[in-house]
């Protein structure tokens, strides 16, 4: 399945479950609680993006503010979860030094990461930015970390959950029941082939990084460059 047809066929998949009310509620996204931590490489998107990303949110917070909205400091794609977020991780589990150049390794001889974000879809828990790769350099450097991390005996979860795929972005997550369902449903469709844009970039992120990737919980670790 192509990257169209997987996007399309979630979209519409979600779609009915949200209409016949089989929607996840996030209960953990005001926990005061929540301590779930990890590390994750990922990429920023630029101003323009996040600019027409925060106009389909602006209609989106109209219809049912209740809902979790990604603010600009925390959109962005995850390149790979190296380890995902779990209770109890700490940074000083870890060497972080040892993951730099592991990660400099995986990325070396690569270039800009061009990514297409158009249209929208959905999964039964949250709204997500598609995003279309322009050439295979980010599947080449995921492939590269999946190699480089499996031969070391560095503490990782890559693939654990899932083995992504695709380059999107997540900007909303469903934290209360909905009161509007069919209007918000209806904004998001007026948003399904939308194009947000373009973005180019020879810059990655290493983050140490709560769930939800919110700015305050989030310390960089390193930023790589593509060469």
């Amino acid at each position: 399945m192509d990257l169209i047809e997987n996007y399309s066929k979630l979209y519409q998949d979600s779609v009915q479950k949200i209409i016949s009310d089989e929607y996840t509620i996030d209960n953990l996204i005001d926990s005061f609680s929540d301590n779930r931590r990890g590390i994750t490489l990922l990429i920023r998107t630029n101003n323009l993006i996040k600019k027409n990303i925060q106009g389909f949110i602006s209609d989106l917070r109209q219809i049912d503010p209740e809902q979790y909205y990604y603010p600009n400091s925390d959109i962005h794609v995850t390149v790979m979860s190296i380890i995902s977020c779990y209770n109890g991780f700490d940074l000083t589990n870890i060497c972080v030094s040892n993951y730099i150049d592991l990660i400099e390794k995986s990325i070396k001889s690569q270039r800009n990461i061009v990514i297409n974000f158009k249209g929208v879809t959905v999964s039964p828990s949250c709204i997500m930015i598609q995003g279309f790769l322009c050439d295979n350099t980010l599947n080449a450097i995921r492939d590269n970390l999946r190699i480089n991390f499996k031969n070391s005996d560095l503490q990782q979860s890559i693939d654990i959950r899932y083995s992504i795929q695709t380059a999107h972005s997540t900007i909303v997550r469903f934290r209360k029941r909905f009161t509007k369902k069919d209007d918000y449903l209806k904004i998001i469709d007026s948003y399904r082939d939308y194009d947000f844009g373009t973005l180019s970039t020879d810059t990655i992120e290493l983050v140490y990084n709560d769930w939800y990737q919110r700015k305050e919980f989030v310390k960089e670790l390193h930023k790589f460059k593509i060469k």
